[in-house]
């Protein structure tokens, strides 16, 4: 589990951090000059949540004239992002990493944003791979007149405040419970996890339809792809159980409501979710077995049982 789910000594699972964190936009004038292959790309794996993010930030902005969508395949054998077909002569992740110049002793990991360069005598470059900062560069993304502002200036401070519970508690809550080493350490976790998810529900009643009001924003990005794996995934497997999702009716119908907005189904894959989760992770499913699951449409767009 250590290579896996790194822990404290209490048993709290410890995410590593991101080895290569400063994003960057290249000008959009140079963008505009230059040929599709010369675009950068994008690579996302489809069952990497955090890659999630920023695929929905393409999707909801119109990014595809400007930033071209590279989908990465898990392979659970050699525990490594592949690309099929290869790009720029590179079959993995790892390798199109190392043409950037990136260390041995960096993880290859999606999200990643990744400049080709202008022309064919340029250097491939590693524009960034942290997600929560990737969201925000592609907010700023050169797009189409009329593309949405995801973060506009005067929400700026309570989508902070968004990030701050929400990437502890819940997006990294989740992993926490699925990764604990005992059963303290699980507790704590689900227990912080389930009382963010009322506090979400609590605020989206009473300003609502989005976190931050009226207004969609990166905080609902940030927060949808952990939520729409909640069954197919993190319920299942990861202990995430002290209450089902339709507990919380208000939170229920948000994630109806984005599944909605355009382009954003394109984007969710359940078989892929639950093919990668059940069937790599070794330590906390030791059979592999993929279980069914139902229809992801059909249980998003459900209604809810009523609580009593």
């Amino acid at each position: 589990m250590n290579g896996l789910a790194p822990a404290d000594e209490a048993g709290n699972y410890a995410r590593p951090a991101s080895a290569h964190q400063q994003a960057q936009v290249p000008s959009a004038h140079s963008l505009i000059r230059r040929s599709s292959q010369c675009l950068p790309r994008l690579v996302v794996g489809r069952s990497c949540p955090w890659a999630h993010r920023t695929w929905l930030m393409h999707q909801l902005r119109g990014l595809e004239d400007s930033l071209v969508l590279l989908i990465a395949t898990a392979d659970h054998n050699a525990g490594r992002w592949q690309l099929a077909p290869p790009w720029l002569e590179c079959d993995s992740l790892l390798s199109l990493y190392r043409h950037c110049g990136q260390p041995p002793e960096h993880r290859a990991t999606v999200p990643a944003l990744i400049d080709p360069g202008a022309s064919s005598d340029d250097k491939p470059e590693l524009l960034g791979n942290e997600s929560a900062q990737l969201v925000e560069l592609l907010n700023t993304w050169p797009a189409a007149e009329g593309s949405p502002d995801l973060a506009p200036p005067h929400l700026e401070k309570e989508i902070n405040r968004w990030q701050e519970l929400l990437q502890t508690a819940v997006n990294d809550g989740v992993y926490r419970c699925g990764f604990a080493r005992n059963q303290q350490a699980y507790e704590k976790a689900s227990g912080e996890l389930f009382n963010a998810l009322a506090f979400v529900e609590k605020q989206l009643t009473n300003h609502g339809p989005w976190l931050c009001g009226e207004h969609l924003t990166i905080a609902d990005v940030r927060l949808f792809p952990t939520l729409i794996r909640w069954e197919m995934v993190y319920a299942p497997l990861f202990g995430c159980s002290l209450e089902p999702l339709w507990a919380f009716p208000r939170l229920w119908h948000w994630r109806q409501e984005f599944f909605l907005l355009p382009g954003v189904s394109q984007t969710c894959d359940a078989n892929a979710w639950r093919n990668d989760y059940f069937g790599a992770l070794f330590p906390l499913h030791p059979s592999n077995i993929v279980p069914a699951g139902p229809d992801l449409s059909r249980l998003v767009n459900g209604v809810p049982p009523k609580i009593a």
